[in-house]
């Protein structure tokens, strides 16, 4: 399986199907119920195809076909043996990254993998961010020495905040990770988390 032929949409649906076995309307629903669609956008078109990618890929098949009432013909998927390692290799490989809506993605699903991965690349990408702030800062400084007006550089000026302030986040992401009290995984998932996914999950069933 070659990472450039998953989407971060493909990475969200084999996430999904990881909580248990699904039909695409189920999926589209449940993801728009946790308003994940603001960092993947979400059409019919789109999600249907890229489950037909995933299944044509090898890594979700069919299990069943089902109907309600004059509702139509429901296809129900399910991940095959090759679905979790592909979903694993995605987040792994753009976590310490920085596209944008890829780095957004594999942090959302990042509790697929486990702590100490995260920590690894999230330190990675902590350094590059590291690297760049002070880059850019010092870019800032020297313009302001040479008198630049601030007008021209505003947008810089901006952008070195938000590298402070994505490092400080970072840095709090990570004091959290290293705490051995921070649920982490499905498996620290409390029986309240749970019931409250299910409830989620069968709003979106409806």
């Amino acid at each position: 399986m070659k990472d450039a032929a998953l989407t971060p949409l493909g990475v969200m649906v084999l996430a999904l199907l990881r909580e248990g076995d699904m039909h695409p309307y189920e999926m589209m629903r449940l993801l728009r119920h946790r308003r994940e669609d603001r960092m993947v956008r979400i059409t019919n078109g789109t999600f249907y195809h890229t489950v037909a990618r995933l299944e044509r890929d090898g890594l979700i098949a069919e299990v069943g076909v089902d109907r309600e009432g004059n509702r139509p013909e429901r296809t129900t998927y399910t991940l095959t043996d090759a679905g979790p390692a592909a979903l694993e290799e995605w987040v792994r490989s753009h976590l310490a990254g920085d596209g944008a809506q890829n780095f957004r993605v594999a942090l959302a699903e990042a509790h697929n993998l486990d702590r100490s991965e995260v920590i690894a690349e999230i330190s990675t990408r902590k350094s590059a961010l590291a690297a760049e702030y002070a880059l850019m800062q010092n870019g800032l400084q020297s313009a302001r020495t040479r008198g630049v007006s601030d007008q021209y550089i505003v947008e810089l000026d901006r952008h070195c905040a938000l590298l402070r302030a994505d490092l400080d986040w970072t840095d709090s992401l990570l004091a959290r990770l290293e705490r051995e009290d921070y649920p982490w995984g499905h498996e620290d998932l409390t029986p309240e988390n749970l019931a409250a996914r299910e409830a989620m999950r069968k709003a979106a069933q409806k």
